[in-house]
């Protein structure tokens, strides 16, 4: 063990302090960074990362230019403050800053984007700052990559050696730090000198990074106690808590918004115009077809390229004027897909995240207790999201997004992570959520089953275009195009062509069919639901034909049956129509000699576009 124990002393002294900055200063770059969308960030991110890849003695030599004698801080430092960092244990400590800081920016940064955007929009709809959002929702879900790379840059601190040579020298007493002394110990020939500094320089580093990987997998297995002084039913009284519920539920039945946008897509353009009132609106299509990014322009997570959006007489977005209300200010609750429960905060935090900050602590517990009864969650305010059902995590993000009182509820298919019985069980209770509501709903879904019983008016849309709004009745009883047509569920299609008043050829079916309702000029195509075609044993009646059965498909409850028209069919692929028939009708029907007859009622043939 050598005499002087200096060099341990320098080199916890500039570590710490290097440390200390590369905290401060990699959390803001890495911060930074995750927000910035504009030019040269390849450019920025290599500056910021280049002391990791550059040979120490390079990144010492370019510190010393900049802080020497002739050097741009090492003049200004010079005139201002009379001193210099060149020589002494600030230039290690600088050297040690900068060699450590890559470090510190790329986990950081690694960390922040490893946090579920859903998180980030979802607390921004709930009224959250900037400034609020990154401290109890980045920095606390980021929090174990973040000590990791405060350990890594404490380690690479304390071993830097060619950038701390350059700039600082290698002065006894003043500027020799562990590394160092072990160079020059080994160059001296005192090699158990050399050896104690480097068992301690691997003790020191080795046990940081133990210890914090340690921490973690503790930190993952842990579930925090749960907090039975906050929130918990018998602090409330439960008749305040059902009128406070009352209270929040009497929403304004004049609501309106305006929505006249486009915007401009890598893959398509979405331009759609439609308003909406106090009756749920069901934006229905398939994948890619911009319904969510409907949402998230509505948000103000998205910015349409042009465009105008009105909530209730207030003007949310207007390319023309410039305005466009930040997405905390809009007033505008926000159910995504995944639910986007904070997963460090229980279910009453979650609540009340989104709650008015100045309101007394007493009325914030009554509030929360409030939607927990309305959502049927009572007593599951100190559980954590892991804790919960799928169904119950669903409830806690209506319940979030309905405490902020918002004018607008957006729902981007709620549904879609639930099995079938919870889903049934779920969307009869959001119908009677919706009902009492009273505001302005959207509704997401490709589910156009979900969305007929969700919804009262319907948003057809098809690569970013609106191609039916209206009515659902409407919609799904006179589709105006074939793509309308079969997102409603329509199986069967054919050209048509019109032969006389009433009268259809039905071009791929080959026949010809009368029609009742008044044919559209401009009509090239008819169809009918498979679950509307019937089967007849009168052959004499009108719109009636002969067929065989060229394949069937079996469900729980229903046959669907692949129909080939006038001639028996050449393979199970050969086939004319789709029919659905319950499984009783199916067992009178299978034994009955080959052909059968169909019949497709004049009242139920679609004929559009």
């Amino acid at each position: 063990m050598p005499q002087d124990l200096t060099p341990l002393w320098l080199s916890v002294k500039t570590s710490l302090l290097a440390t200390f900055i590369t905290f401060f200063a990699g959390i803001a770059a890495a911060y930074w960074m995750l927000r910035y969308r504009g030019k040269g960030k390849s450019f920025i991110e290599g500056i910021f990362v280049s002391p990791l890849i550059l040979p120490p003695t390079v990144v010492g030599f370019l510190l010393l230019m900049f802080f020497g004698k002739y050097g741009i801080a090492g003049q200004f430092l010079d005139k201002f403050a009379g001193f210099s960092v060149v020589f002494n244990w600030y230039g290690a400590a600088i050297a040690a800053t900068v060699v450590s800081f890559p470090l510190m920016y790329r986990t950081a940064l690694g960390a922040f984007e490893q946090i579920d955007e859903n998180l980030l929009l979802v607390a921004k709809t709930l009224g959250a700052k900037q400034s609020t959002i990154f401290w109890r929702i980045i920095l606390p879900l980021s929090l174990p990559g973040v000590l990791a790379g405060t350990t890594l840059a404490f380690a690479r601190a304390l071993g830097e050696f060619g950038a701390t040579l350059m700039l600082a020298g290698n002065i006894p007493g003043q500027t020799q730090t562990m590394p160092l002394a072990i160079y020059f110990a080994v160059e001296g020939g005192a090699n158990n000198e050399a050896l104690f500094w480097s068992l301690v320089i691997m003790c020191t580093s080795l046990s940081g990074i133990i210890g914090a990987n340690v921490w973690q997998e503790v930190r993952k297995k842990k579930v925090r106690p749960k907090k039975q002084e906050k929130f918990t039913q018998d602090q409330i009284n439960y008749t305040d808590a059902i009128n406070c519920r009352d209270a929040m539920n009497r929403v304004s039945t004049n609501s309106c918004l305006i929505v006249d946008i486009y915007k401009q897509l890598p893959d398509f353009e979405l331009q759609v115009s439609f308003n909406a009132d106090n009756q749920p609106l069901g934006l229905l299509g398939g994948s890619g077809a911009g319904k969510s990014m409907i949402l998230r322009c509505l948000a103000g997570v998205e910015t349409p390229t042009e465009g105008k959006i009105t909530l209730n007489g207030k003007v949310l977005f207007d390319s023309e004027r410039k305005i466009n209300i930040p997405s905390r200010e809009r007033k505008i609750g926000f159910v995504v897909q995944n639910y986007a429960l904070f997963p460090h905060m229980t279910v009453a935090e979650n609540i009340a995240f989104g709650l008015q900050k100045k309101i007394s602590s007493k009325a914030i517990k009554q509030q929360v207790e409030a939607h927990l009864i309305a959502l049927q969650l009572p007593g599951l305010g100190n559980r954590y999201p892991h804790q919960l059902s799928g169904g119950q995590q669903q409830r806690v993000a209506l319940a979030r997004a309905l405490a902020s009182q918002p004018e607008a509820l957006l729902l981007d298919e709620p549904f879609s992570a639930l099995d079938t019985y919870l889903r049934s069980q779920l969307e009869q209770e959001m119908i009677a959520k919706l009902a009492d509501y009273g505001g302005v709903s959207l509704f997401v879904t490709h589910n156009m089953e979900e969305a007929y019983r969700v919804c009262s008016n319907l948003l057809v849309l098809e690569q970013g275009k609106a191609i039916q709004y209206g009515y659902k009745h409407e919609i799904f009883e006179r589709p105006q195009t074939v793509t309308v047509a079969k997102i409603t569920g329509c199986k069967n299609f054919s050209t048509a062509v019109v032969k006389q008043l009433e009268q259809v050829e039905a071009i791929d079916w080959g026949c010809t069919l009368r029609v009742i309702e008044p044919i559209p000029y401009n009509s090239s195509n008819i169809a009918i639901r498979a679950h509307q075609i019937t089967f007849t044993n009168d052959s004499n009646q009108e719109n009636t034909f002969s067929c065989w059965l060229a394949n069937s498909i079996e469900t729980p409850h229903r046959m669907t049956l692949f129909l080939k028209l006038h001639n028996p069919p050449e393979s199970k692929s050969d086939y004319h129509l789709q029919a659905e028939i319950f499984k009783e009708k199916w067992v009178t029907l299978k034994d009955r000699p080959l052909p059968w007859y169909v019949c497709l009622d004049s009242l139920r043939l679609i004929l559009m576009e």
